[in-house]
């Protein structure tokens, strides 16, 4: 059991990767360039989005290595810290009155891939 929501969770996070890294980069960063920040914010922010589907990916790449290789479960607590705690940045600035991150997906996919995580190293140790 351990072994396919360590899977679900990967899956979740390839999915996003390309969602976010494809479809979701086109979208943002033609939204930035239409802004007036000054060449350097626009850049860091594009960094910055780019980062977080790499994030995405990386974390995709070593679930499904701690899927098929048992030993390595350690590797997930730092997944699941990374994916819960970026959760909550999310629910903290919806608290704090940015109420539009309600609308987007990134919360619930980080506490989903937390959460299969979690539950997989529950069942697996």
């Amino acid at each position: 059991m351990s072994y396919y929501l360590f899977m679900t969770a990967a899956a979740i996070c390839f999915l996003s990767v390309a969602v976010h890294g494809i479809w979701g980069r086109h979208i943002y960063l033609g939204l930035i360039a239409d802004t007036n920040l000054p060449a350097r914010e626009k850049s860091i922010s594009a960094v910055s989005w780019d980062v977080f589907s790499v994030m995405l990916l990386v974390s995709g790449l070593s679930l499904v290595f701690v899927a098929i290789t048992p030993q390595a479960i350690w590797m997930a607590y730092p997944i699941i810290a990374m994916h819960l705690l970026g959760a909550g940045v999310f629910i903290r600035l919806m608290m704090k009155g940015h109420k539009e991150l309600a609308a987007l997906p990134g919360a619930y996919l980080l506490v989903a891939i937390g959460l299969f995580s979690l539950c997989a190293v529950e069942l697996g140790s």
